[in-house]
């Protein structure tokens, strides 16, 4: 039997292929769909009103996953997180540049981050970091027009053959139950939270 690509040259179709056996094995993830699909991005990244980092600290700390409330910037845990406990550190004012916070609104952020640091040591005990921001679309920012500073917690090998070959992560926690244990261990670290005017 000939090869559909031997009789027209043309290169085969995923249709010809169904059914046919191959070596790989594989791991549907359909919840991430809605990401992909731009679930929960704004349409218009400069409106505050679409922005769900304006959104969030309006709601309930548990339902929009707020770890902590400052006065200028608040934590908040991602929502399709990289690895576990994979926290975003916002302002809450609606302000797209690093360049572009105040003095009191950037001292916050790092206070924020040095603190999210110990918080996660000390609930998660991860092997490393990785933290940092990425500025516009083009810098691989989801919500280009809300300044989000990211803190990824890291484990030995946990970027392993899921993530490499299989484009999956494993995440063994609820978002809920990741963001209970940070908030109270922010307590037990750094007292309650100071009072802010935009909950």
């Amino acid at each position: 039997m000939n090869h559909p690509e031997q009789e027209g040259s043309t290169p085969e179709s995923a249709d010809l292929l169904a059914g046919v056996p191959d070596a790989l094995q594989r791991l549907w993830t359909p919840y991430r769909m809605v990401y992909i699909d731009g679930k929960d991005k704004p349409s218009d990244t400069s409106s505050p009103q679409q922005c769900p980092f304006c959104l969030s600290p309006q709601r309930d700390d548990e339902t929009a996953l707020i770890t902590r409330r400052g006065r200028y910037a608040y934590t908040i845990l991602n929502l399709y997180p990289y690895n576990p406990g994979h926290l975003l550190v916002c302002s809450y004012r609606h302000v797209s540049a690093y360049g572009a916070t105040t003095e009191q609104e950037s001292a916050e952020i790092a206070l924020l981050t040095k603190q999210a640091l110990a918080v996660i040591e000390k609930v998660s005990r991860p092997a490393g970091y990785n933290i940092g921001i990425n500025q516009g679309e083009v810098a691989g920012a989801g919500i280009a027009g809300h300044l989000h500073q990211h803190i990824v917690p890291r484990w030995q090998g946990d970027s392993n053959f899921l993530p490499v070959v299989g484009r999956t992560k494993a995440l063994p926690q609820l978002l809920s139950d990741t963001r209970a244990l940070f908030a109270r261990a922010w307590v037990e670290l750094f007292g309650p939270a100071q009072e802010d005017n935009h909950a």
